[in-house]
């Protein structure tokens, strides 16, 4: 495989006897080259320590071939050619690391791009990075770049989105291995390179994707590295990406940084300097993750406090509910006895009233029968009156004064009927007011109102009766001026017979029409009366509308009125529906403080798993149906997401739980099928 930079192989490098002797050759020519070699001889002395100790462990593995064996001398050549490359690159990443933090500790600030251990320490990791990695074979052609792996940490690790945002958006980059090489910069610069690698390389089967079995980052190599990037922590740097052409910059590794060492002494020394460093960027890092892990035990710890208050005031603001349902409950019954004893006391005051009316109408029929009768009797006296008007003059005198006296007897009785007429309205005047009181009353307003329709039947057939009789007095009236024509006939002739008789005649004329006169003056009170009967009867009518359209206000008041009573049912049952939920919610208190101790194991048992929020979540993940007050939100102890209680009714012993716990239907049927599997 070729690659960007030179592996030095074993066999070009010289032995170490070769180079003792040609340092004690040219020990006093060249002084100044004395470092260089002893570096040179540490390298080769290394090489050749990781070069048997690979072979050791290839051999253990069964990597290399023995003797005997079917593997050919190329593919074992093959292997122990890469093994040759890792060891070497990890020992560069070694030095890189090394002298990058010791010089960053010399000059005890911030450390720019341009800083040469810098630059070479991006571009030894870079190597590291391209070891082994796959050919992807587009249209275009052949594509090679490590950026591939680097973007499964977006997926990952949440936490470098925004790294690979910044990355997409810079318009300068317009390469792969540009936009890798601006991932690197920002993860040094935010401190979770190692991290990042960390996450990479727990997810080997990700990675095996673009490595190739052998590569580095699939080997132990790999986290050895991570274990190496730890250290870069301490190191502050302030990297400007802005104006850097990251695209064109070739990776070879300058060698001369790491051959300025004078002396084994100063080695010794920085190794137990890289030791202490070592141990002290470990602490941090504990010491960090400690601290991480606190902050969201202690996030946790509140979400559940507010949660818990957040549930305490649900139940205060639901007693207080329920406080004043109870209260409105009480109310309405209280209005409830009270429309009933009204409607009762009603009942019997219209029942009086009704009696009262009856025997007031039976009284009138008597009068109005009597009064038929005398008009009668009169007619027919008048009748053998005016028939014997030529033989008795006498007896006409004594029939108009019985006239007279039929006549006021009529006029009293109009004045009676006039009384009964203000009374009736009096009466119907109170008929109202009763119906107006009557407008809260529902059960018992039906009899009353039919016996008010049966009065107004009664009221409709006597003023029929009343015209009928108007009628019948009109027709009397015509006959008697029918039959006074005819005694002005008779009275001719009787003229013309008894001439000696005119001036008595003259004068009972004169006696009889002035008798005529204050009949028509009766009779024309007669049309008026009949005009205010007349108007009377439409005024009745009118009330008999009035009570029509007050019985529909009461089949109205009805329809309200049962409306009402469903409504007091659907109350009954939204609050034996908020009891059932409060007595939900104080299970739920009571058991939310022993899964506050709880918590804390079941997030080393779930770290693979998110416990989702319970503001994040407003409907069940399974069927899909809103959350309530009647219907609560579980978590199941399995998954961390949020269902309703039929969703999540199963209950199963879990590692991280001694006792059953609560879990949905879908960890339900998986954890019994890994349960079946495991057994048999």
């Amino acid at each position: 495989k070729e690659e960007d930079f030179e592996i030095i192989d074993r066999k070009q490098l010289p032995d170490a006897a070769e180079l003792r002797n040609e340092e004690k050759a040219k020990a006093e020519e060249a002084r100044w080259s004395a470092p260089i070699l002893s570096l040179a001889r540490k390298a080769s002395e290394n090489l050749a320590l990781s070069y048997s100790s690979a072979l050791k462990s290839a051999s253990l593995m069964g990597l290399v071939s023995k003797p005997g064996s079917s593997d050919s001398p190329a593919k074992t050549s093959a292997r122990c050619h890469t093994m040759e490359e890792r060891a070497n690159l990890m020992n560069m990443m070694k030095l890189s690391i090394k002298i990058l933090i010791q010089s960053a500790l010399s000059l005890g600030r911030t450390l720019d791009s341009d800083f040469p251990p810098l630059q070479q320490f991006f571009v030894v990791l870079e190597h590291c990075l391209k070891h082994g990695l796959k050919v992807k074979k587009t249209f275009i052609g052949q594509n090679k770049s490590f950026f591939g792996p680097l973007e499964l940490v977006e997926k990952l690790c949440p936490e470098a989105s925004d790294i690979a945002t910044s990355v997409k958006n810079l318009p300068e980059l317009k390469t792969a291995v540009g936009r890798g090489r601006a991932w690197l910069y920002l993860a040094l610069m935010q401190k979770k390179l190692a991290d990042y690698l960390k996450v990479l390389l727990d997810h080997k089967h990700l990675l095996s994707e673009f490595y190739e079995p052998d590569a580095l980052m699939m080997e132990e190599e790999g986290a050895v590295i991570v274990g190496l990037l730890v250290g870069l922590n301490v190191i502050d740097a302030n990297l400007c990406l802005k104006g850097e052409d990251l695209d064109s910059q070739v990776g070879v590794i300058d060698f001369s940084l790491y051959l300025k060492e004078t002396q084994d002494s100063d080695g010794k020394q920085d190794g137990g300097i890289t030791a202490v460093l070592d141990q002290k960027h470990y602490v941090e890092e504990l010491n960090r993750h400690l601290s991480c892990t606190v902050a969201d035990l202690q996030n946790k710890i509140d979400c559940l406090e507010k949660t818990n208050s957040k549930l305490q005031e649900e139940l205060a603001a639901a007693t207080d509910r329920i406080g004043s349902l109870q209260e409105e409950q009480q109310q309405l019954k209280q209005q409830n006895e009270l429309i009933r004893e009204r409607s009762e006391k009603s009942v019997e005051v219209t029942k009086e009233d009704t009696k009262v009316e009856l025997d007031t109408y039976k009284q009138s029929r008597q009068g109005l029968d009597e009064m038929y009768s005398d008009v009668w009797k009169q007619l027919k006296e008048e009748k053998k009156i005016r028939l014997e008007l030529e033989k008795e003059l006498e007896l006409q005198i004594g029939m108009k004064t019985e006239m007279e006296i039929a006549m006021k007897l009529l006029e009293k009785d109009t004045h009676e009927k006039q009384d009964t007429l203000v009374a009736l309205r009096q009466q119907l005047e109170e008929v109202k007011a009763i119906n107006l009181q009557m407008f809260h009353k529902s059960q018992n307003a039906e009899c009353s109102l039919q016996q008010k329709t049966e009065a107004i039947s009664s009221f409709e057939g006597k003023t029929n009766e009343m015209m009928s009789s108007m009628k019948q007095m009109e027709e009397r009236l015509q006959q008697a001026e029918k039959a006074r024509q005819v005694a002005e006939e008779r009275c001719n002739k009787m003229k013309q017979e008894l001439a000696g008789r005119l001036d008595s005649c003259r004068q009972q004329m004169a006696q009889l029409d002035s008798k005529c006169s204050t009949l028509e003056k009766e009779l024309k009170s007669e049309k008026e009366q009949r005009q205010t009967l007349q108007k009377e009867l439409h005024q009745e009518k009118d009330a008999t509308t009035l009570l029509k359209t007050e019985l529909q206000q009461m089949e109205g008041l009805k329809k309200e009125l049962r409306k009402l009573q469903d409504e007091k049912q659907q109350l009954k049952k939204v609050r034996e529906e908020q009891e059932q939920a409060l007595q939900e919610m104080g299970l739920h208190l009571s058991q939310s403080k022993l899964k506050m101790e709880d918590i804390k194991e079941v997030n080393k048992a779930l770290k693979g798993h998110t416990w989702l929020k319970d503001d994040e979540a407003t409907h069940c993940k399974q069927c899909r149906k809103e959350f309530s007050i009647s219907r609560r939100k579980h978590h199941c102890r399995n998954c961390g997401d949020i269902f309703c209680s039929t969703c999540s009714s199963n209950e199963l012993a879990l590692p991280s739980y001694p006792k059953p716990v609560r879990v949905c239907d879908n960890c339900h049927t998986l954890l019994l099928q890994q349960c079946s599997s495991n057994s048999s």
